[in-house]
């Protein structure tokens, strides 16, 4: 398994920081699910739930496909991506060191 560049676990992080789609991925963690009743059982709008998908889904942890239901009609299911972050502080060190971002770079204060 290769480790992720520091990019990645800073998105993959920032994707699962919020308690919103920490919910979307524990919930699609029971199996796939279709974007009305995946809103429906978080209890957040489609559009809401659109946003936080689309930032799970660059990050990795999500996969979303279109298909058709039996009567044509357009539906997009979702589940969860086959992912595996351990984070220790050797992964954290070696990841640093690939940072792109240098506001992310070691040594730099973050950004409010």
């Amino acid at each position: 398994m290769t480790r992720p560049t520091g990019d990645d676990l800073v998105e993959v992080l920032a994707a699962l920081a919020n308690p919103l789609r920490l919910r979307i991925v524990a919930t699609l963690a029971g199996g796939r699910d279709y974007v009305s009743n995946l809103a429906r059982e978080i209890g957040i709008s489609r559009p809401l739930l659109h946003m936080h998908l689309r930032r799970l889904e660059a990050a990795g942890l999500v996969v979303g496909t279109l298909e058709l239901s039996a009567d044509g009609k357009a539906m997009k299911y979702y589940e969860v991506a086959e992912f595996d972050v351990r984070l220790t502080a050797a992964t954290l060190a070696e990841a640093a060191l690939t940072l792109t971002d240098p506001d992310r770079g070691p040594g730099r204060k973050e950004r409010s």
